[in-house]
């Protein structure tokens, strides 16, 4: 800014800009507040009108000159963030959604009266201001108000910014205040709607439709994962919230949409990760009369095409790693990477024992009830996904992992279906659909049995969806991106908690 020892605002949860304790300063803006009602000043104002603000005002004068005015007014508001007093003259920064802005006030255009009501605001204020553009000697675009309006009392003192605001727990329950000490985290968040817009103009391109469905479902559907229950007071039943909208998607299909797709939230009662957080957001879309190679092409040209749209690159990095997104992308079955990372045959030519004992030997859970699918699913998680850092099409999957996927034809005991993997982590997962009614429900019946068996992230028995199967559904192919996974890799952010604007937290003491 125009001077050097600007008392700029920052980030520290325990002490305030003014170096006073939090409970001092809410004290003083208290009392403060009570002496602007005292005096007949509402400090909490309805409305301020806007004509410029920060980054407008310096694309339009980018080119003034130090120490010209304009003759322009204008009015610009934001949160006061840094100040300095220097005798009949006062600079003081105000934040806006697009940037920094200096206003600089002087006694001599606002009026001794003006000018301490000016020099008296708290860092944190919300402050509204109406003057001439000028730029000042030292080159700053400034904004010289002839009137300078308190729009919104903050009476908790903004954090240090020295110190910097990196306590996570602070950071991601109060997230106010991480965006208000740490500009970066605004432009993660930016860039992740930049990101949503980007992926539905890609589909609405590729003549998909977006469609809501309900997330409140009488059975949960669509994925296997532990849901969250509740009751319906007025119906007087159970009601599960949605760990997948794919049965309603697909039902759409058999209805006669050709190509829809659902930007959702959905919420699996699972445990926290970096890569996990109770309610997610996914893509999913369904196109009739395609198959698991169309499914491979829209995934790998809607991720590039974002890519290249929001980052202007397919060359990024993530946490230190280069990745390269460009085409083409390679494709690996599970069973030859789980194989090559275990130095010996992993495939359902071995029996369920020996697989077992496979599992133990390598660290992995390898319960009972667990078919060879399971545990071959397992020992590929566990050796393999971590160590890929992609992107590649990981393929045929075990159908005992796969209940909604179509059989590979001729190996009964793999699917149609594949995921991407990227950084050890996966984004999206796609498979030929299961149109036939019989297979499904035989599908549905065995998850049936695995719950009764204690796998409590079985599917449901969905009878409705059996019913329009057997209404006819057209061949098709399916997709789900995880967005906020997504996010993660293009943002280069460690944590789901940092692409989530409010991620989940256990409650304060």
């Amino acid at each position: 800014m125009d001077g050097d020892n600007v008392n700029h605002a920052g980030a520290d949860a325990t002490t305030g800009s003014d170096g006073t304790s939090p409970d001092d300063a809410f004290s003083s803006r208290r009392s403060k507040l009570d002496q602007l009602r005292t005096a007949g000043r509402e400090p909490y104002l309805s409305r301020f009108d806007v004509t410029y603000r920060a980054a407008e005002l310096a694309e339009v004068w980018s080119d003034l000159e130090p120490g010209a005015e304009t003759g322009q007014t204008v009015s610009v508001a934001g949160r006061l963030v840094a100040r300095r007093e220097q005798g009949k003259v006062a600079f003081l920064v105000i934040r806006d959604a697009t940037g920094d802005l200096q206003l600089f006030c002087r006694v001599n255009v606002l009026g001794d009266e003006a000018f301490t009501v000016a020099i008296e605001l708290d860092l944190g204020d919300w402050v509204g201001a109406t003057g001439e553009v000028l730029r000042t000697r030292r080159g700053e675009l400034s904004v010289a108000p002839k009137e300078v309006t308190l729009l919104s009392k903050s009476l908790r003192p903004l954090p240090e910014k020295y110190h910097g605001l990196t306590d996570t727990e602070t950071r991601y329950r109060q997230r106010y205040v991480d965006l208000i000490a740490n500009p970066e985290v605004r432009h993660v968040f930016e860039t992740r709607f930049r990101i949503m817009s980007a992926i539905r103009r890609f589909m609405e391109g590729r003549g998909f439709i977006e469609v809501e469905t309900p997330m409140l479902h009488p059975i949960p559907g669509g994925a296997t994962a532990r849901p969250f229950v509740t009751h319906h007071n007025a119906l007087d039943i159970d009601l599960y919230l949605r760990i997948a909208p794919e049965l309603y998607l697909k039902r759409l299909l058999v209805g006669g949409f050709e190509r829809v797709y659902e930007v959702n939230r959905s919420f699996r009662n699972e445990g926290m990760s970096p890569r996990h957080n109770p309610e997610f957001t996914m893509l999913e879309a369904y196109q009739a009369f395609t198959d698991l190679e169309g499914m491979m092409e829209l995934t790998e040209s809607l991720i590039t095409t974002v890519a290249e749209e929001v980052l202007g690159t397919l060359t990024i990095e993530y946490q230190g790693t280069p990745v390269d997104l460009s085409s083409p992308w390679p494709r690996r079955t599970m069973i030859e990477l789980t194989s090559e990372a275990a130095g010996e045959d992993v495939s359902f030519a071995r029996s369920s024992e020996e697989l077992r004992a496979l599992c133990i030997t390598h660290g992995v859970r390898a319960d009972d009830f667990w078919g060879k699918g399971k545990l071959i699913a397992e020992l590929f998680e566990k050796l393999v996904e971590h160590d890929l850092i992609g992107p590649v099409f990981v393929t045929e999957y075990p159908l005992e992992t796969s209940p909604l996927a179509r059989k590979k034809p001729g190996e009964p005991e793999l699917t149609e279906r594949f995921e991407v993997i990227m950084n050890g982590r996966e984004i999206a997962n796609a498979f030929s659909e299961l149109v036939d009614p019989i297979d499904q429900r035989e599908r549905f019946e065995a998850q049936i049995r695995a719950k009764a068996t204690g796998d409590d992230e079985a599917m449901g028995f969905d009878d409705d969806y059996l019913r329009a199967l057997e209404y006819g559904m057209p061949p098709a192919g399916g997709l789900g991106i995880g967005i906020d996974r997504l996010v993660m890799l293009l943002t280069d952010s460690a944590s789901i908690r940092d692409v989530l604007l409010f991620p989940h937290m256990r409650p304060e003491a």
